[in-house]
């Protein structure tokens, strides 16, 4: 399983020096990745809850987000190796030709790092604020996914479509990776699988019990194969919501990827052996970590310390 880590995007941690030091140190010790997300606001009064997080209100490290392609373009000059990605972008809040040449050009100043998550996004605050429409979001969405395909690994392509209409053109610069960096479709549904199977190279999940690991690549591959893909191009990308508390007793309940660092690190492990093919650890989503109010030099060093503790070499030995 390869191993990735959020970068610091959430909260008072988020800055130039402290995303330098985190993504330079997470090349040296060998991990894979480096991982971002996308909000663009905090809602006051939101129309729907925050489904990691039930209640009034939502996380109160969505206060403080940094955007995610000018975060990962500018650690993709501070690094040389590990592979750059977002989990994900909301498809709807922006337009498919557009979204195909900003990332077409990250891809480039990255040398072909980048992995590009998707999603329908679940805020209806944030559709509202970008003028995107509730309805029809799934149709629209593949459509989305036809046009930004087209647009990076055709030398010339046109659509004509419900939602988008682009005339006979071409666009450089056009990524480096062929045909396209890798598309990663995140969501809850099926209609996501079948997205994945369909325009993907992986699917995205969030923190799975790890019973439920082994039913969700089944699945997967049944539509690959009745798509006539090969199962083993579908990969399983997980992200780790990882809270960082004091160690858990031996008859203490916990969720996985919450506790000491070592107990996260032994988390890694088990989730290698029930078949993610990648994991990330993105402290960004603990509310207690990443927030406004929380102190930079402590983040960094608990980050520093989580990193060196779950390092690949030392997770998969």
């Amino acid at each position: 399983m390869r191993l990735g880590f959020g970068l610091p995007v959430c909260g008072s941690w988020a800055t130039p020096d402290i995303q330098t030091r985190v993504a330079r140190t997470a090349e040296q010790l060998g991990y894979h990745s480096l991982w971002t997300i996308q909000r663009l606001l905090y809602a006051h009064d939101p129309q729907d809850e925050y489904y990691g997080n039930p209640g009034a209100h939502w996380p109160e490290q969505f206060r403080s987000v940094a955007d995610p392609t000018v975060s990962l373009a500018y650690v993709a000059g501070a690094t040389e190796r590990i592979r750059l990605g977002c989990a994900v972008y909301n498809a709807p809040f922006t337009n498919p030709v557009l979204f195909a040449k900003q990332l077409a050009t990250l891809d480039v100043v990255s040398r072909g790092r980048i992995s590009i998550g998707l999603g329908l996004g679940w805020s209806r605050d944030e559709y509202l604020a970008t003028g995107a429409s509730w309805q029809s979001r799934g149709k629209r969405f593949d459509e989305f996914l036809e046009c930004v395909t087209a647009a990076w690994s055709q030398d010339e392509f046109e659509h004509r479509g419900t939602y988008f209409d682009v005339p006979r053109s071409s666009m450089a610069p056009r990524p480096v990776q062929h045909p396209h960096p890798p598309l990663l479709i995140g969501g809850h549904s099926a209609a996501a699988l079948r997205r994945t199977v369909q325009f993907g190279q992986g699917y995205i999940t969030g923190n799975l019990a790890l019973s439920g690991i082994a039913p969700l690549l089944d699945k997967l591959a049944g539509l690959a194969e009745s798509a006539g893909r090969d199962p083993a191009e579908i990969q399983l990308i997980g992200r780790g919501s990882t809270k960082l508390t004091p160690a858990f007793g031996p008859d203490g309940e916990r969720q996985l990827l919450t506790g000491s660092p070592r107990q996260i690190v032994e988390d890694v492990r088990a989730y290698a052996e029930a078949g993610y093919d990648e994991l990330f650890l993105d402290l960004n989503m603990d509310e207690r970590f990443a927030t406004v109010d929380a102190d930079p030099q402590r983040c960094l060093d608990v980050a520093l310390e989580l990193l060196e503790l779950a390092a690949p070499a030392t997770t998969t030995s």
